[in-house]
């Protein structure tokens, strides 16, 4: 849908009964800024106190996608700065007061009390998939691209990323967060990270019926069967390469498969951040156990501040993002994972 960039970054419309949330920055594929979560998250409050709405829609402005993540331009001034800084600088940061809000954001989004639709068109990462992976109603298209790239640029999955990650099936979620592969529509259906598939030429009529009549009867009208999955259709070999403890050992099993699939999924690992590897690795484990999304969010917080004050996410996002020279110069030697999501002190945990 086109949009004004004139206007504000978070647009707020209410057609008949539905009430519609539009992220509005395209030239940044709608990346989400501290002041975007505030905007976003005070919407959800007020709607979900208001009898006159039935049902929330989200969705991204432009043709290129719902939200490609966070505004990581902001998060590596902090970085630079605050290289072993410790927890109480990295907690006083900018950075942790937006992910402070936005975890809770995701939080809220995991509880909604209405229908809450994300309509995941397009490019749908990092934050964005805060924004939609939580939803009670996830709808994907040909279009959609979701991936948690985070490992690429020195930072583990956040936004309740290893919640979801960590309870897909036969470790595909496993291999979604160390590869960073992105996932196509079929493939997001396939690993239950969403409920509906929608052409994307669709959408607009689905928003318009929304306006007066009930969410069931419009997906049953919209929804169509989603294309097969790629991804999904390596599930046998990956259940048990992406088994192992340690990314050491994957990397040997993806070599141990003699294929070309395994191959070239060790090689798309060897290129990412050792340290992020192996936290999110430990993190992805953790949160399989985890009781709730809003448990797998503090142990999230905990692991960003970390992020923050260790060298790889500065020069992961300097490669990938500052100077796109696509050569980070990772810090090497032994790596306590464990470490990224130890307990802080009381005062610095995220309150949820």
């Amino acid at each position: 849908m086109p949009a004004d960039t004139d206007s504000p970054a978070v647009v707020t419309t209410v057609t008949g009964r539905a009430g519609v949330i539009t992220l509005n920055r395209p030239r940044s594929i709608n990346a989400l800024d501290h002041e975007m979560v505030q905007s976003m998250d005070a919407t959800l409050v007020a709607w979900a106190d208001d009898d006159a709405i039935d049902v929330v829609v989200v969705r991204g402005a432009g043709d290129r996608g719902l939200c490609a993540g966070g505004d990581i331009v902001a998060i590596h001034r902090d970085a630079n700065a605050l290289a072993g800084a410790g927890d109480e600088a990295a907690a006083a940061s900018d950075s942790a007061a937006f992910w402070r809000d936005e975890y809770v954001m995701n939080a809220r989004i995991g509880e909604y009390p209405k229908p809450y639709v994300a309509l995941m068109d397009g490019i749908v990462m990092g934050g964005g998939v805060g924004v939609c992976g939580h939803a009670n109603t996830r709808i994907v298209t040909e279009r959609t691209r979701l991936a948690m790239p985070e490992v690429g640029i020195g930072l583990v999955p956040d936004v309740g990323g290893t919640w979801l990650l960590s309870h897909v099936a036969d470790e595909l979620g496993t291999y979604a967060a160390l590869t960073t592969t992105h996932l196509r529509g079929g493939d997001v259906m396939a690993l239950g990270l969403a409920d509906h598939f929608v052409p994307s030429e669709d959408l607009d009529a689905l928003v318009d019926a929304l306006a007066d009549r009930p969410l069931d009867d419009v997906l049953t009208e919209f929804a169509q069967t989603p294309p097969d999955s790629e991804v999904a259709g390596g599930r046998d070999w990956i259940k048990t390469v992406f088994a192992a403890d340690t990314v050491a050992q994957i990397l040997e099993n993806c070599i141990a498969t003699a294929t070309p699939e395994g191959f070239a999924t060790a090689e798309a690992i060897e290129g990412k951040s050792p340290a992020a590897l192996a936290a999110t690795l430990s993190a992805l484990r953790a949160a399989a156990n985890d009781g709730s999304l809003r448990e797998s969010l503090v142990r999230e917080y905990r692991s960003s501040l970390r992020c923050l004050q260790h060298p790889d996410l500065a020069e992961g996002i300097r490669a990938q993002v500052i100077d796109k020279d696509r050569k980070p110069a990772w810090k090497t030697g032994p790596v306590d994972a464990d470490a990224f999501t130890a307990p802080l002190p009381d005062h610095l945990e995220l309150k949820l």
